[in-house]
């Protein structure tokens, strides 16, 4: 490449735009309650449970059996985001939020909307997160809730959303309180609404258009530094550096973050090989076993123009590679094959 960064170390300018919020969003959607049914049942023998305050719909439920007679009454009532998620095979009264963050709701990921297909057209273009939403819910769910495993950015989309919902304030500003003032990422943040540059000195990311232009003068690079990356939202709208990355990861998972038994729904995992050998993936967070033995966990982020791939060893050992621009095959698998690298060394 013909950009030169400027006079300071690479490990202290390698700023990236990274899918940090995905793990992030999951764990602060931890704080909610998850439901792990859609439906309440009475019966004729069935006396109302106790609760601390009447539950209307129970109570007319149970007036149903008793005083009408119903062999049953059942309801079923979205918990956080009522009406949000209905679409072709998609109803969100059938997804939890675990299926979110583990990525086995099936729902189709908006990154394929046609209107997020071609990265040069829509470099500077700002994108409403219910816009996002609609390119995902006009496509065919994927799978069933629960029945299979993919990632879907759409997943960390609604996570976003559900966080505005339950804690009523903007998602950007609950991840900046409560996860990167708190443990303190001086090179971290979520870019502000049509902030297009990187907020400190930086190498530039290029985007690979796959457009060779004459025969044999190579593929053509487009300079991708300066995003809207509205684009991304909860599933990646985050500025980073590699060094905050290893911060974050070791807070995270040394327990900083999150109390205990949080942590250990995080690390709960379902396999996920889609993303390589042995990898599984948890709430928010995938581990992947190192050839020396033993994991590492984090999660990978990728957007035009940077890729970054990383995390931290049950003994603490960090490491994240960033790369400025988003390699194919073979080469994708080479940076994965370097962080084993520098955590087996």
């Amino acid at each position: 490449m013909n950009e030169h960064p400027p006079r300071r170390t690479a490990r202290r300018i390698r700023a990236v735009r990274h899918a940090m919020t995905a793990t992030a969003a999951a764990g602060l959607a931890l704080t909610a309650l998850v439901p792990t049914s859609a439906s309440a049942s009475a019966s004729a023998s069935a006396a109302p449970a106790a609760a601390p305050r009447p539950d209307v719909v129970q109570q007319r439920l149970d007036a149903l059996v008793k005083a009408d007679g119903m062999p049953a009454a059942l309801a079923t009532v979205d918990t956080y985001l009522p009406g949000l998620l209905r679409g072709d095979g998609v109803d969100g009264r059938n997804i939890t939020v675990r299926q979110l963050l583990q990525h086995t709701s099936g729902l189709p990921d908006y990154m394929l909307a046609p209107a997020l297909l071609d990265f040069t057209t829509i470099q500077y273009r700002y994108f409403e997160p219910r816009e996002l939403l609609d390119g995902a819910l006009a496509q065919r769910a994927v799978f069933a809730p629960g029945t299979g495993w993919g990632y879907s950015n759409t997943n960390y989309l609604v996570a976003g959303l559900l966080i505005q919902k339950v804690t009523g304030r903007p998602y950007a500003e609950e991840v900046t309180r409560r996860v990167i003032d708190r443990i303190g990422l001086r090179h971290t943040y979520l870019p502000a609404t049509g902030e297009t540059a990187l907020r400190e000195p930086h190498p530039h990311g290029y985007l690979n258009t796959g457009d060779t232009g004459e025969p044999a003068s190579g593929a053509r690079l487009v300079d991708y530094t300066e995003m809207d990356s509205s684009m991304a939202w909860a599933a990646g709208a985050v500025v980073s550096t590699n060094s905050d990355l290893n911060a974050f990861y070791g807070a995270l998972l040394g327990g900083r973050l999150l109390p205990a038994a949080q942590l250990a729904q995080m690390r709960s995992t379902v396999p996920a090989e889609l993303l390589g050998p042995g990898v599984r993936y948890g709430l928010g967070i995938q581990s992947r076993p190192l050839s020396c033995g033993g994991l590492v966990w984090g999660h990978g982020g990728t957007a035009p123009g940077h890729r970054s791939r990383g995390g931290v060893t049950e003994d603490g050992r960090a490491a994240n590679i960033t790369v400025t621009t988003v390699p194919e095959p073979p080469a994708a698998e080479h940076v994965t094959d370097a962080v084993d690298a520098a955590l087996c060394r």
